[in-house]
């Protein structure tokens, strides 16, 4: 059984004192990638050394995080797009909208999001995308409006984090994009009980987001990698098919979306 954890955070400050420990914990639980998603200028260095370390394993993606969106956004743009000209990414990320914290620097998010939707469709590029909604906005609603009106062609990825409702995955998935699902699929009133039963395995893809939204029974604590076989196998519960289909469904999902830079990554 071979795993990917699509969306992981590991050069987390919250991984500097065991992170060579936890790398070993995924490999002990078959995850043969973790893909790393950006934030900001901050973040690139700590990642960018972690894919040089582990080139087949932990894969870098580049791009301007919704949530760090603010007066300083065209430095922000500059430093992804200079580090997508000159370095190799498996996906643009991890981009999108956030409504969740702070309306402030909506408008700068949505140049920023157009930006970086371009970016991705003109290096052939999947995109991870963030939609976080607040209480009077809907950030999946309005993030899919934006994807529908650009119709860039070939334009692929990831709705990270998805907990949305049934409509709103067709909607995703009618667009071309992947769900991807975490710990909150594991919570009691997380609703995804009411979706994934009735979304065909083959739209999914795993991930953790760690270390942030640790899956039941760690709820609470530092998410890392190696919890990425509880998602699953409450993928597996909630579908009634075996551990090992979700597996090998979710993989081969992640793995059509690599760029072609990585076909060394590929099965033979």
């Amino acid at each position: 059984m071979t795993l990917i954890d699509t969306h992981a955070h590991i050069y987390d400050k919250q991984f500097d004192e065991d992170r060579t420990n936890m790398l070993h914990q995924a490999e002990m639980q078959h995850i043969s990638q973790i893909w790393m998603p950006n934030c900001a200028r901050e973040t690139i260095p700590g990642m960018m050394a972690l894919a040089g370390q582990y080139p087949d394993r932990c894969l870098p993606m580049m791009g301007l995080h919704p949530a760090y969106v603010n007066d300083t956004v065209e430095a922000e743009l500059a430093a992804v797009e200079d580090q997508l000209n000159r370095n190799a990414f498996m996906a643009v990320g991890e981009i999108g909208l956030d409504f969740f914290w702070d309306m402030t620097y909506v408008e700068q998010q949505f140049v920023a999001f157009d930006m970086q939707l371009r970016w991705a469709a003109q290096q052939k590029l999947p995109v991870s995308m963030h939609t976080r909604s607040g209480h009077e906005r809907n950030a999946f609603a309005e993030a899919a409006d934006l994807i529908e009106k650009l119709a860039l062609p070939g334009l692929t990825g990831i709705f990270h984090c998805f907990v949305g409702t049934l409509d709103e995955a067709n909607r995703a998935i009618g667009l071309g994009f992947k769900l991807g699902i975490g710990g909150v699929s594991t919570f009691k009133n997380g609703g995804l009980d009411k979706v994934l039963p009735y979304v065909d395995v083959a739209h999914l893809v795993l991930e953790t987001d760690a270390p942030y939204l640790a899956p039941v029974p760690y709820r609470g604590k530092r998410n890392e990698p190696a919890y990425i076989q509880i998602v699953a196998q409450r993928i597996a519960d909630l579908k009634q098919i075996s551990l090992d289909d979700v597996a090998r469904h979710t993989t081969a999902n992640a793995l059509s979306l690599l760029p072609a830079l990585y076909a060394n990554l590929l099965p033979k």
